[in-house]
């Protein structure tokens, strides 16, 4: 931070810093070398804080009365609280400085030297005014800081090196925070690394040895727990607990060495941390709250553009930094706001277009902050330069620092800022097959890496999107006349057939932009996008003769809340009608017949029917819902359990509601999908789900930075 009592006034409210800051700091120094003294003193650093803040130091001339007055005039316009009135570069201020030592050479101050002359007694030497010598020695010194500070040696990037392997146990380490987004999260003691797991469906936390070994899970008495932020002395976990896909959770505080977990008053949130000061910040919905250390007192703080995550304050906690998730656009993005609540920014305007930051942590001596960034589908470990070097180069342009097959996330430096924990993960699925014989998944498709897949009506012909590329396929159902069908930077999401057979719907979001609900022929070609209205669109479903496709979709409600519906678009005339009822259901899945929709209530906690011939809507049943998908003659809708208590896949019977269980998911690595936990079912009634084969282990890399 430096000296305080050089400290600019927006360096001391804790705000973006430029130029403007460093002459600032100037000016204090020449204030005093021309006057003895400082401009902002003080017995405490709270006494000199005011000072800069709020106080206008003595005039320079008052101190030393020989003093040119427009040198005076220099000083006080580097030291002008406001920056919008100060120096804008140091050329500005070396150009006042030349001028004044031109002028002062030149003699067009000498009418004050010529009266001293004349009034100095006979025989006495004559007292020369010193102005010059000051001028100069002040232009000399100022042109040699330039100098020195513009030929200083470039500082060189921060680099990871080497890699020793802490966990290799297989298990997940990433899981879905309440209900809308995934955050692989690490957080360390020292002695520890803290982790997130998913073990048989839950969401867990566990510790491992920082110097590596066996992961051993934390007990608690919480069906799932989230984990979010250490305290200060790294004692106590803060954490949220909920018992299925809840959209805000209760914080709870749990020793770190094991005990009691106490729960910090009636709080609810998505996500959480303390600050410095033992202070709590909240998020919940798209706001921003602070409270107490115990919970109480909370205040909003401030409303952002989408859901915000991974919560941390600066090292000074004058600031806080955290992730946007604008959901309907699929975009995540660094943000920072002062700690009343003022100047809220985007940490890297257009560093990442469109933007995919994601999460955070500085480093133990707060030089570097480091985050992860996805670009081109590969996430890698990034880290921004903090504090300037008074005698080195340094850029605030962020540095990558991991490369390799691998995606990296959840980077969090160590304690002794020798070593970066991040976790290492290779993406692959299997597509595996409920036997119902043998009561165990297979593969499936040859157990292709993929998820969405949809039949045609006539049961040939499969359409898929390849996981984790996001790409669209179609084939035979024995593989055969294999064909790419959409292309990067698309994200083909949850295909259907026409009922002819000749056109494939799909969701199609690009990176930065609402998801949008598409049509391809099925022979290849140029997707094209269908008119769907406001919101972000896609799960299409087409009625029986094709001529139209109902699709689900969701738009911001006016508190910032996700807001779910159906409507339906009619191809000839482009007209789009939106379906009674439908708003704050989500998923669809429509029947083949096509005269019902089946969904999943606002909370899914319902699986709900529409008859399109009657317009009501009705119950099919009361239970966690994740992806409902129709059999192939119209008999059943299938579904699983998603995140709810008991993880198995269910179907219920159209014609008397009868619910029964068709298998179990307890012991099956899930896989999560592009858009959450993904299910479907084959043409002879098999459920199809995504088993995760591929890897995520925690590493220890070296970490080197100047």
């Amino acid at each position: 931070m430096g000296t305080v009592a050089y400290m600019s006034p927006e360096q001391a409210r804790g705000e973006q810093l430029d130029e403007r800051s460093d002459l600032f700091s100037f000016g204090a120094v020449l204030y005093e070398m021309v006057t003895g003294c400082q401009a902002f003193g003080g017995s405490t650093t709270a006494v000199i804080f005011d000072a800069v803040l709020n106080r206008s130091p003595a005039s320079p001339g008052s101190l030393n009365p020989e003093l040119p007055p427009r040198l005076t005039e220099i000083i006080s316009k580097a030291l002008e609280k406001d920056r919008e009135l100060r120096y804008e570069r140091a050329s500005e201020m070396r150009t006042d400085l030349k001028r004044l030592k031109r002028d002062t050479d030149s003699g067009r101050s000498s009418a004050r030297a010529a009266a001293a002359e004349v009034a100095a007694p006979a025989g006495r030497p004559k007292k020369r005014w010193p102005a010059r010598s000051i001028v100069v020695g002040v232009v000399a010194t100022f042109g040699a800081l330039v100098v020195a500070y513009s030929l200083r040696p470039v500082l060189p990037p921060p680099k990871t090196s080497n890699y020793t392997r802490i966990t290799n146990d297989s298990r997940e380490k990433v899981f879905i925070t309440s209900g809308y987004c995934c955050a692989p999260v690490l957080l360390t003691d020292g002695a520890r690394i803290y982790v997130q797991e998913s073990i048989g469906g839950h969401a867990s936390i566990a510790e491992v040895s920082a110097a590596g070994g066996e992961a051993v899970p934390i007990s608690t008495p919480f069906q799932n727990v989230m984990l979010w932020n250490t305290s200060l002395d790294r004692s106590e976990l803060l954490v949220g607990s909920f018992s299925s896909a809840e959209m805000e959770e209760p914080l709870w505080s749990l020793p770190a060495l094991g005990g009691t977990p106490r729960r910090l008053g009636d709080l609810i949130g998505h996500d959480a941390a303390w600050s410095p000061s033992g202070d709590l910040v909240i998020a919940t919905g798209n706001e921003l709250h602070i409270a107490k250390a115990d919970g109480s007192g909370a205040r909003k703080l401030v409303t952002v553009a989408g859901f915000a995550s991974w919560l941390r304050s600066t090292p000074d906690g004058r600031a806080l930094r955290f992730t946007v998730n604008e959901i309907l656009n699929s975009r995540s993005s660094l943000w920072e706001v002062a700690r009343d609540g003022s100047n809220l920014h985007p940490l890297l305007p257009g560093w990442n277009n469109p933007p995919e930051e994601w999460g955070g942590n500085w480093t133990s001596d707060g030089k570097y902050f480091v985050f992860e960034s996805t670009r081109f589908g590969k996430t890698d470990i990034w880290a921004i330069r903090e504090r300037s070097d008074l005698f080195r180069k340094s850029s605030r342009e962020p540095v990558q620092v991991t490369s390799g097959p691998m995606n990296f996330h959840a980077a969090v430096p160590s304690v002794d800022g020798k070593k970066l924990f991040v976790i290492g993960e290779q993406r692959r699925v299997e597509l595996v097959r409920y036997d119902s014989k043998s009561d165990q998944f297979v593969p499936y498709l040859e157990g292709i890496s993929a998820e969405g897949v949809s039949f045609s009506r006539d049961g040939q012909w499969v359409a898929y999107v390849a996981y984790p590329e996001g790409t669209l396929w179609r084939s035979k159902v024995d593989g055969s006349e294999r064909l790419q069908l959409s292309f990067p930077p698309t994200q083909a999401l949850l295909p259907t057939w026409s009922p002819d057979g000749k056109l494939i719907a799909f969701g199609r979001v690009e990176p930065g932009k609402l998801m949008r609900l598409c049509v391809v022929p099925h022979q290849g070609g140029s997707p094209e996008e269908l008119p769907t209205g406001e919101g972000s669109a896609g799960l299409g479903f087409w009625s029986p003769d094709g001529g139209s496709i109902y699709f689900s979709g969701v738009h911001y409600g006016k508190q910032g809340e996700l807001i779910g519906w159906i409507r339906s678009l009619d191809l000839k005339t482009k007209q789009i009608s939106t379906v009674p009822g439908s708003e704050g259901t989500v998923y669809l899945a429509g029947s083949p017949n096509g005269r019902y929709l089946a969904a999943g209530s606002a909370d899914s906690h319902k699986l709900v029917l529409f008859d399109l011939v009657t317009g009501k809507w009705s119950e099919l049943a009361k239970t966690d819902v994740g992806y409902p998908t129709w059999s192939l003659d119209g008999k059943y809708v299938y579904f699983d359990t998603g995140l709810g208590k008991e993880k198995a896949i269910y179907r219920v019977s159209i014609a008397d509601r009868k619910l029964e269980r068709v298998a179990s998911l307890k012991n099956l690595r899930r896989a999560m999908g592009s858009w959450g936990l993904w299910s479907g079912v084959t043409p002879d009634g098999s459920p199809l789900v995504l088993r995760n084969v591929g890897s995520q282990e925690i590493y220890a890399l070296d970490w080197q930075a100047p």
